[in-house]
């Protein structure tokens, strides 16, 4: 029992669920503005920062799929320096 509890917590043998969110803070219109997708969720924020945010996200995983690379097999560090990459270039 002890071996299955310690796997379970340290993610071996159990599917990831990893999920990004993008939570705009900068809204002033009234509007709620959500956009839900497989792996990734954007909230709140103006039109523009809405839009940036959720065009980031779509590139970013864009570039993971380049890559082959599945979200829940990126390494933090990574994640950001293409999030980071993909927000600059918009």
């Amino acid at each position: 029992m002890k071996n299955r509890l310690n796997n379970h917590f340290n993610g071996e043998n159990t599917p990831s669920k990893r999920h990004l969110f993008g939570v705009g803070l900068d809204n002033e219109d009234g509007h709620k503005r959500v956009t839900r997708a497989e792996k990734f969720s954007v909230l709140g924020g103006s039109e523009e920062t809405h839009e940036k945010m959720t065009a980031t996200l779509i590139k970013t995983f864009e570039d993971l799929g380049q890559k082959g690379k599945a979200l829940e097999e990126t390494e933090p560090k990574e994640l950001a320096e293409i999030i980071t990459k993909n927000a600059q270039s918009l």
